[in-house]
Protein backbone atom coordinates (compact mmCIF):
# COMPACT_ATOMS: atom_id res chain seq x y z
CA UNK A 1 0.00 0.00 0.00
CA UNK A 2 1.12 3.43 -0.96
CA UNK A 3 2.41 6.06 1.98
CA UNK A 4 -0.39 8.22 1.39
CA UNK A 5 -2.90 5.76 2.07
CA UNK A 6 -1.25 4.31 5.14
CA UNK A 7 -1.13 8.02 6.58
CA UNK A 8 -5.03 8.74 5.49
CA UNK A 9 -6.00 5.05 6.79
CA UNK A 10 -3.74 6.42 10.34
CA UNK A 11 -5.43 9.49 10.45
CA UNK A 12 -8.85 8.08 9.89
CA UNK A 13 -8.43 5.90 12.74
CA UNK A 14 -6.61 8.11 14.95
CA UNK A 15 -9.96 10.51 14.46
CA UNK A 16 -12.41 7.76 15.10
CA UNK A 17 -10.32 6.82 18.62
CA UNK A 18 -10.31 10.68 19.50
CA UNK A 19 -14.30 11.29 18.41
CA UNK A 20 -15.37 7.71 20.30
CA UNK A 21 -13.38 8.72 23.32
CA UNK A 22 -14.49 12.00 23.81
CA UNK A 23 -18.16 10.75 23.18
CA UNK A 24 -17.54 7.86 25.59
CA UNK A 25 -15.79 10.61 28.03
CA UNK A 26 -19.33 12.30 28.17
CA UNK A 27 -20.92 9.67 29.40
CA UNK A 28 -18.55 7.74 31.93
CA UNK A 29 -16.80 11.24 32.93
CA UNK A 30 -13.83 12.45 32.04
CA UNK A 31 -12.30 10.72 35.41
CA UNK A 32 -13.11 6.95 34.88
CA UNK A 33 -10.57 4.88 35.47
CA UNK A 34 -11.71 2.96 32.31
CA UNK A 35 -11.04 5.39 30.13
CA UNK A 36 -7.14 4.59 31.19
CA UNK A 37 -7.30 1.10 30.08
CA UNK A 38 -9.43 2.39 26.71
CA UNK A 39 -6.68 4.90 25.59
CA UNK A 40 -3.97 1.60 26.00
CA UNK A 41 -5.78 -0.38 23.90
CA UNK A 42 -6.12 3.22 21.67
CA UNK A 43 -2.23 3.25 21.69
CA UNK A 44 -1.96 -0.49 20.67
CA UNK A 45 -4.47 0.19 17.85
CA UNK A 46 -2.84 3.72 16.57
CA UNK A 47 0.62 1.74 16.88
CA UNK A 48 -0.30 -1.35 14.72
CA UNK A 49 -2.05 0.62 12.08
CA UNK A 50 0.79 3.23 11.91
CA UNK A 51 3.63 0.10 11.54
CA UNK A 52 3.89 0.67 7.72
CA UNK A 53 4.90 4.18 8.26
CA UNK A 54 6.78 4.73 11.62
CA UNK A 55 7.62 1.46 14.00
CA UNK A 56 8.14 2.11 17.58
CA UNK A 57 11.63 1.06 18.71
CA UNK A 58 12.77 -0.63 22.28
CA UNK A 59 14.81 1.88 24.07
CA UNK A 60 18.38 0.71 23.64
CA UNK A 61 19.26 -0.61 27.02
CA UNK A 62 16.15 -2.49 27.28
CA UNK A 63 16.58 -4.34 23.31
CA UNK A 64 19.20 -7.24 24.24
CA UNK A 65 17.87 -10.32 25.12
CA UNK A 66 19.38 -10.83 28.92
CA UNK A 67 20.93 -14.50 29.41
CA UNK A 68 17.94 -15.38 31.67
CA UNK A 69 15.65 -14.56 28.57
CA UNK A 70 17.82 -17.03 26.37
CA UNK A 71 18.40 -20.08 28.91
CA UNK A 72 14.69 -19.61 28.47
CA UNK A 73 14.06 -21.67 31.78
CA UNK A 74 11.91 -18.40 33.95
CA UNK A 75 10.03 -18.07 30.36
CA UNK A 76 8.99 -21.65 30.82
CA UNK A 77 8.14 -21.30 34.52
CA UNK A 78 5.98 -18.42 33.78
CA UNK A 79 4.34 -20.44 30.59
CA UNK A 80 5.42 -17.84 28.04
CA UNK A 81 5.58 -20.79 25.19
CA UNK A 82 2.18 -21.67 26.48
CA UNK A 83 1.13 -18.29 26.16
CA UNK A 84 2.15 -18.37 22.84
CA UNK A 85 0.41 -21.45 21.72
CA UNK A 86 -2.54 -20.25 23.28
CA UNK A 87 -2.21 -17.08 21.26
CA UNK A 88 -1.71 -18.80 18.04
CA UNK A 89 -4.80 -21.21 18.44
CA UNK A 90 -7.53 -18.82 19.06
CA UNK A 91 -8.96 -15.62 17.04
CA UNK A 92 -6.17 -13.76 18.88
CA UNK A 93 -3.25 -13.97 16.11
CA UNK A 94 -5.69 -12.25 14.38
CA UNK A 95 -4.35 -8.66 16.20
CA UNK A 96 -1.01 -9.21 14.92
CA UNK A 97 -0.80 -11.82 12.56
CA UNK A 98 2.22 -10.49 11.26
CA UNK A 99 4.45 -11.99 13.86
CA UNK A 100 4.06 -15.56 12.43
CA UNK A 101 6.32 -16.93 10.04
CA UNK A 102 3.90 -18.07 7.52
CA UNK A 103 2.33 -14.69 7.21
CA UNK A 104 5.52 -13.16 6.07
CA UNK A 105 6.43 -16.36 3.57
CA UNK A 106 9.77 -17.13 4.69
CA UNK A 107 11.02 -13.76 5.29
CA UNK A 108 12.61 -13.68 8.50
CA UNK A 109 14.10 -10.35 7.92
CA UNK A 110 10.53 -8.94 7.37
CA UNK A 111 9.45 -10.96 10.24
CA UNK A 112 11.72 -9.79 12.93
CA UNK A 113 11.00 -6.29 11.74
CA UNK A 114 7.42 -7.09 12.46
CA UNK A 115 8.41 -8.77 15.81
CA UNK A 116 10.60 -6.05 17.41
CA UNK A 117 8.18 -3.33 16.41
CA UNK A 118 5.24 -5.39 18.49
CA UNK A 119 7.22 -5.93 21.38
CA UNK A 120 8.49 -2.01 21.38
CA UNK A 121 4.60 -1.04 21.25
CA UNK A 122 3.64 -3.29 24.08
CA UNK A 123 6.11 -2.19 26.10
CA UNK A 124 5.26 1.71 25.50
CA UNK A 125 1.61 0.54 25.90
CA UNK A 126 2.73 -0.51 29.28
CA UNK A 127 5.38 2.27 30.10
CA UNK A 128 2.22 4.40 29.50
CA UNK A 129 0.16 2.55 31.60
CA UNK A 130 2.00 2.47 34.44
CA UNK A 131 0.82 5.82 36.16
CA UNK A 132 -2.16 5.15 35.62
CA UNK A 133 -2.24 2.13 37.82
CA UNK A 134 -0.12 4.03 40.41
CA UNK A 135 -3.04 6.44 40.52
CA UNK A 136 -5.61 3.54 41.02
CA UNK A 137 -3.37 2.43 43.70
CA UNK A 138 -2.48 5.69 45.54
CA UNK A 139 -6.44 6.23 45.77
CA UNK A 140 -7.27 2.80 46.97
CA UNK A 141 -9.30 1.40 44.47
CA UNK A 142 -8.56 -1.73 45.01
CA UNK A 143 -10.92 -3.55 42.44
CA UNK A 144 -10.34 -1.15 39.53
CA UNK A 145 -5.88 -2.12 41.12
CA UNK A 146 -6.84 -5.60 40.32
CA UNK A 147 -8.19 -5.27 36.76
CA UNK A 148 -5.70 -2.73 35.49
CA UNK A 149 -3.07 -4.98 36.98
CA UNK A 150 -4.14 -7.76 35.21
CA UNK A 151 -4.77 -6.04 31.99
CA UNK A 152 -1.31 -5.02 32.19
CA UNK A 153 0.24 -8.73 32.83
CA UNK A 154 -2.10 -10.24 30.08
CA UNK A 155 -2.28 -7.25 27.29
CA UNK A 156 1.28 -5.80 27.79
CA UNK A 157 3.29 -7.75 29.84
CA UNK A 158 3.03 -11.47 28.51
CA UNK A 159 3.01 -10.20 25.24
CA UNK A 160 6.72 -8.68 25.32
CA UNK A 161 7.80 -11.53 26.85
CA UNK A 162 6.24 -14.02 24.02
CA UNK A 163 7.70 -11.65 21.40
CA UNK A 164 11.20 -11.57 22.99
CA UNK A 165 11.18 -15.55 23.44
CA UNK A 166 10.02 -15.15 19.32
CA UNK A 167 13.20 -13.12 19.07
CA UNK A 168 15.40 -14.93 20.65
CA UNK A 169 14.34 -18.36 18.70
CA UNK A 170 14.58 -16.42 15.58
CA UNK A 171 18.09 -15.45 16.51
CA UNK A 172 18.79 -19.10 17.53
CA UNK A 173 17.42 -20.16 13.88
CA UNK A 174 19.40 -17.70 12.03
CA UNK A 175 22.83 -18.90 13.85
CA UNK A 176 21.89 -22.42 13.08
CA UNK A 177 21.03 -22.22 9.16
CA UNK A 178 24.11 -20.07 8.59
CA UNK A 179 26.57 -22.38 10.50
CA UNK A 180 24.70 -24.95 8.27
CA UNK A 181 25.58 -22.88 5.04
CA UNK A 182 29.25 -22.22 6.52
CA UNK A 183 29.70 -25.80 6.41
CA UNK A 184 28.31 -26.77 3.27
CA UNK A 185 31.14 -24.00 2.15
Amino acid sequence: MRAWLHALVLLSVVLVFGTSFALLSTVIGITSPWLALLLMFYFLGIAKIAEPLYALRMPGALYQLRSWEQKGDILRRLRVPGFGRMLRHTPLRYLNAGVYLAQQRGDVVKLRRQVESSEAAHFWAAALFTPFIAVVALSERWGFLACFFFAQVLVNIYPILHLRYIRWRLDRTTRRVADREEKAW
